[in-house]
């Protein structure tokens, strides 16, 4: 049984402009007072052919965690322009919610990414470079996709 359940997610200011932070608000309980700090990552998938390209766009601590109802903002850079394939940057993606305790994953959160162009020219005919200030995001928080791991508490 696991000691803490995330209750909800929130993905604040969505959708949003690529280039805006992503923000969320994480709701949690914790079944019993924890000795160490909860380690929340959110990772970009940059491409579904290497995982190994996923990006971390921030982790906090989160700590010390009493029994009870908890709740935290997190706050996090889009991902960096160099870093994107660019074949990969419009369409579908996803991005991870993932939580770690004493550095064991106990559960991650996925949630599909849609980024187009707002503009129907641009749509219809996108430019040969990326105008990244010209995308938008769309995050679909109705569907998430929540895995699960054991751990020792």
């Amino acid at each position: 049984m696991s000691l803490v359940n995330i209750s909800d997610i929130k993905f604040l200011d969505n959708p949003t402009p690529f280039l805006n932070p992503y923000q969320l608000e994480v709701t949690f309980e914790c079944h019993k007072e924890l000795e160490d700090d909860l380690e929340f990552k959110l990772i970009y998938v940059g491409t579904t052919d290497n995982s190994l390209e996923d990006l971390e766009l921030e982790s906090v601590l989160v700590g010390p965690v009493p029994q009870g109802i908890n709740k935290f903002s997190l706050v996090a850079d889009p991902p960096k322009s160099d870093s994107l394939m660019p074949d990969d940057i419009l369409g579908v993606t996803v991005v991870i919610l993932t939580c770690s305790y004493k550095g064991e994953e106990f559960v991650r959160v996925g949630y599909y990414v849609n980024n187009e162009y707002i503009d129907e020219e641009l749509k219809e005919n996108p430019p040969a470079t990326v105008q990244f200030d010209k995308i938008h995001r769309n995050i679909l928080v109705e569907k998430p996709r929540v895995t699960r791991f054991n751990i020792h508490w």
